[in-house]
């Protein structure tokens, strides 16, 4: 027979056996050479009736461990049971040391990579701080500069998180200017925390127009805002900080869309974005887990969000009229809503079963319709639409002898927010300690509805015991019978319960705020890099109470509910254009053997029409050379010959732009590096670009490769060192070659990223100018 200690499965067949062989090693009988089953019956002192329990309990298990899949379920019309079951902690804690069922234990989300990074590069800060590095000393004139972009200004809970991080993050240092690609009610609400704000258009051949050195961290919020990711891919903005902040779910869920249908192209262009960000923040721990496709090792939760009591006033605003009745409820109806954790485990539907078990004592207590049914409904809220979980709980509710109609399933992705905003009663069924509070629960009390919670330890930080919410032990289930009858009277809500529920209120809609804001503080703090010239922010106990206490609804008090869109409904209608826009986008198709007839007929087409150019080209030199020219003056000789010279040079390319010059007394060369800096580079023929790197040059522009006219450049070091002084040292080394001008000027690109109007000032053509 198997024992516990050995560490094998045990069968289904032998659980009653290898259970009694547990018990006859714990107490060891006589040493006279009898068998164990007599043994068992002449000398255990053992109170029979328990013995009958214990053997029902245990012949209960085993036909709910046949179905603990819920695809393994049957319904069967004959199954007969002990009508008087029960289930002890010992009996749940003994299933969970037999490893048959997941409780859900091994389920956390640990950001491993990224702390080890963080603490890596504490560390090294540590070592090159002034204090082991008397020559790095700060000059601070100017607070840390930080761009939040969005997608719109429209009016949602994600604003509110972060109106409500940017105005505390501004009592300790922080200085901020607000991007959206759209504009909308929460503009004024920006205004008025003091806060700019800028709506940026992309054009489709200058890009989005913004110089983003000048801050020193960007926060974007939300993957619609994936636009502007054009621009942080791209030098030189490709190694700001990027905190990225995604709060949906719909990406997720289209992912595994894009894997089933083989768009490995369409899933690709997402990790790239991904794999950008220094940081991609969560605001609870089922969503990274859910992205994990994505994950790249800069996954972090900062745990707190308004929107489940956003959520929660819209439901109650939209359904002012009686819900229940639409629901199939009666007034006199007490409606108890189970619900459980976020993540589904094997061993979920049990925790449920022993709620239900507990409820089942105080069926009683309410009374019966005119029908000669019960007023007491329990709607189970677990699982989704697709899944057959209900299908568990109708033969669970049969086997603990509920009467048909009572316990009912719900998909809680469906039905949620109807089933909260509709009962009386939320109880929480399930034992898992989890990171942050359950959202589900809260979005309960952000109802106003009286919560029964186990005292796990997260939940026990935010609900105090009949103050805002009733909490049972873990460890005993069966005190939950008796809450439940101090939570009811007479089948009605007790006084006590609505206070309860009331307060409970009043503590969900500001849960989490401090952990929210300081969790952000802190990481700004081990994602920016501040030069010497930024003064480093307050610690941030420094900040004002109030700024971490609440979120700001006073802000958006004044806007209608009518702006409220949803953001669900928003997020899937931006991936449908997306993905068409990515479908309609010219992409390199990849060449087939069907197209080598093809590809050969428009190769010998070009080779012929070469042929023929070249031919005539070679005919137009030889009657040139028999015709009569002038020979013209010597500067003229002098000046074609330069010309001729000069075209062979590998370093200049002509066009028409260096003709134009040829009349202008001056010639300006902007300096810059990376694609990013295109949109802000000039077009005529006055400016000429000069590129600090060979890569990253304007495809057609008339730009001068920098490097190549300067070898010292090829090194990044010198590169990042010299800065747009290296393309000074570019034009000095071999200054004729470039032009004829006498005036060169040097105008940096971020002049024009600033708006700065040229201007005839200090004797210079161009008071923006570096005139050499």
């Amino acid at each position: 027979m198997g024992s516990l200690e050995t560490g094998i499965p045990l069968k289904r067949n032998n659980l009653f056996r290898s259970f009694s062989s547990v018990r006859t090693e714990r107490h060891p009988f006589s040493q006279r050479p009898r068998s164990r089953f007599s043994r068992f019956l002449l000398f255990k002192k053992l109170d029979y009736l328990q013995w009958i329990c214990t053997v029902a309990v245990f012949l209960f298990f085993v036909v709910l461990f046949q179905m603990f899949l819920p695809g393994s379920v049957e319904k069967s019309g004959n199954s007969s049971l002990q009508d008087n079951v029960e289930v002890s902690s010992g009996d749940f804690k003994f299933l969970k040391e037999m490893g048959v069922l997941d409780f859900g234990e091994d389920i956390r989300f640990e950001p491993s990579k990224l702390l080890d990074k963080f603490q890596r590069e504490a560390r090294e800060a540590i070592l090159y701080s002034p204090a082991f590095n008397r020559t790095k000393q700060r000059f601070p004139y100017r607070k840390p500069q930080l761009a939040m972009v969005f997608a719109d200004l429209l009016v949602d809970s994600q604003k509110l998180l972060m109106v409500t991080v940017a105005a505390a993050l501004q009592e300790i240092g922080y200085e901020f200017q607000v991007y959206s690609l759209e504009d909308g009610p929460v503009h004024d609400v920006w205004r008025t925390i003091g806060i700019p704000v800028t709506i940026i258009q992309a054009f489709d051949k200058t890009g989005i127009v913004v110089d983003w050195l000048n801050y020193d961290g960007i926060l974007v919020n939300s993957f619609e805002a994936r636009g502007v990711f054009s621009c942080f891919v791209q030098e030189p903005f490709k190694s700001l900080p990027l905190i990225w902040t995604i709060h949906e779910r719909s990406l997720a869920t289209r992912s595994r869309k894009y894997i089933s249908s083989g768009r490995i192209d369409l899933l690709n262009d997402w990790k790239r974005i991904f794999n950008r960000s220094s940081v991609v923040v969560f605001p609870n721990y089922i969503l990274p887990m859910i992205y994990s496709t994505f994950d790249v090792g800069n996954f972090f939760v900062i745990p707190g969000t308004p929107a489940e009591a956003w959520e929660a006033d819209t439901v109650m605003a939209l359904h002012k009229d009686n819900l229940r009745v639409k629901m199939g409820y009666e007034l006199e109806d007490a409606v108890i809503a189970i619900v459980g954790s976020q993540f589904m485990y094997r061993g979920l539907w049990l925790e449920h079963a022993i709620i239900l078990q507990a409820l089942l004592p105080v069926l009683s207590d309410f009374p019966l319709d005119n029908n000669s049914n019960s007023n007491l409904k329990i709607v189970v809220l677990s699982g989704d639409s697709t899944s057959n979980y209900g299908v568990v709980f109708e033969e669970i509710a049969i086997n603990l002898t509920y009467p048909s109609g009572i316990v009912k399933h719900k998909a809680i992705d469906v039905d949620a927010d109807n089933i909260l905003s509709t009962a009386d009663l939320v109880i929480y069924g399930s034992f898992l300690e989890e990171q942050s509070f359950p959202e589900v629960l809260m979005k309960a009390m952000c109802f106003e509805k009286p919560i029964i919670a186990p005292d796990l330890s997260m939940i026990r930080k935010y609900v105090d015991d009949r103050v805002n919410g009733y909490l049972f032990p873990k460890e005993n289930p069966k005190f939950l019978t008796q809450v439940i009858r101090q939570v009811f009277s007479n089948g009605k809500l007790s006084s006590l319960a609505h206070n309860i529920a009331s307060i409970g209120r009043s503590t969900a809609r500001n849960l989490m705020v401090s952990e929210t804001v300081e969790g952000y503080a802190s990481l700004l703090v081990n994602v920016l890099k501040l030069p010497s010239e930024v003064a480093p922010p307050k610690d941030v106990a420094e900040m004002p109470l109030n700024f971490k206490e609440k979120w700001q609804w006073h802000l958006f008090e004044a806007l209608s509910n009518s702006t409220y869109i949803n953001c669900t409904l928003r997020s899937y209608t931006f991936l449908d254009k997306f993905e068409q826009q990515w479908n309609n986008a010219p992409k390199d198709r990849p060449l087939s053997a069907d197209d080598g007839p093809f590809l050969y007929s428009i190769w010998e087409e070009e080779k012929n029409i070469e042929i023929a150019n070249a031919r005539k080209r070679k005919e137009e030199e030889e009657l040139k050379d028999r015709s009569d020219q002038s020979h013209g003056t010597w500067e003229e000789v002098y000046r074609s010959a330069k010309r001729a010279d000069r075209s062979k040079q590998d370093l200049h390319e002509r066009d028409e732009g260096e003709l134009e010059r040829t009349g202008q007394p001056l010639s300006i060369y902007e300096p810059y590096f990376g694609e990013g800096t295109w949109p802000f580079l000039h077009l005529s023929s006055l400016y000429r670009g000069i590129g600090l790197s060979t890569k990253g040059r304007r495809p057609g522009a008339e730009d001068i490769d920098a490097s190549a006219r300067l070898p010292l450049l090829d090194n990044p070091y010198y590169r990042d060192i010299l800065g747009e002084y290296g393309a000074f040292f570019a034009i000095a080394n071999r200054i004729d070659r470039v032009h004829k001008n006498a005036w060169i000027g040097f105008q940096s690109w971020r002049a024009t990223a600033r708006k700065v109007l040229p201007g005839w000032q200090h004797g210079s053509p161009d008071g923006n100018h570096c005139i050499m």
